[in-house]
């Protein structure tokens, strides 16, 4: 029997998410399976993965070949890099300890370039927010810029009525004072 790590999908069109499971080749994509072993989320930014490492890395060393995707997000995990350490454990090319030092070396390295893209993507976010809050800034201003003096306008027209309203009774009374 023939056994494949691969992507079973879920969720609604246009908004999928999988579930990473272990199913015999002959089976549908979404049909049975053999064990579930996590879950993917490509939705998110980045993408979320939930993976039982242990169990993804017993399946690999039976035999499992992963699909494509599966390749991608195991390596992604480290699942295959462990995977090959151990086997140059067996074949005696290096020592355990060896092999533990190059995967916490590559796990920090992970780590630290996934917290630098969660980190960028969070400034990035926040500086957008800021640079809207002042374009909506300037914009604001503009409009009271543009209130008050519309409403100077208004004040120097109704003050010219009220001069030409006082000037023009004067001017009438005048006349007839004169005959």
């Amino acid at each position: 029997m023939a056994v494949k790590i691969r992507l079973q999908r879920h969720g609604k069109k246009n908004f999928a998410f999988f579930h990473i499971v272990v199913a015999d080749t002959r089976s549908p994509r979404d049909g049975r399976y053999i064990e579930q072993i996590g879950s993917y989320n490509p939705n998110t930014n980045p993408a979320t993965i939930v993976l039982d490492f242990d169990r993804a890395l017993a399946w690999l060393k039976v035999g499992a070949e992963p699909s494509l995707v599966c390749r991608r997000i195991l390596s992604y995990e480290g699942v295959l890099l462990r995977n090959h350490l151990d086997g140059g454990v067996a074949k005696g090319a290096l020592t355990q300890e060896a092999a533990d030092a190059k995967w916490n070396a590559w796990k920090q390295q992970r780590d630290a370039k996934v917290d630098a893209k969660v980190n960028g993507i969070k400034n990035d976010a926040i500086a957008k927010a800021k640079a809207a809050k002042a374009e909506e800034a300037k914009v604001n201003e503009a409009r009271i810029e543009a209130l008050a003096k519309k409403a100077e306008e208004l004040a120097a027209a109704e003050a010219a009525a009220a001069a030409e309203a006082a000037e023009a009774p004067a001017e009438e009374e005048a006349p007839a004072q004169e005959a």
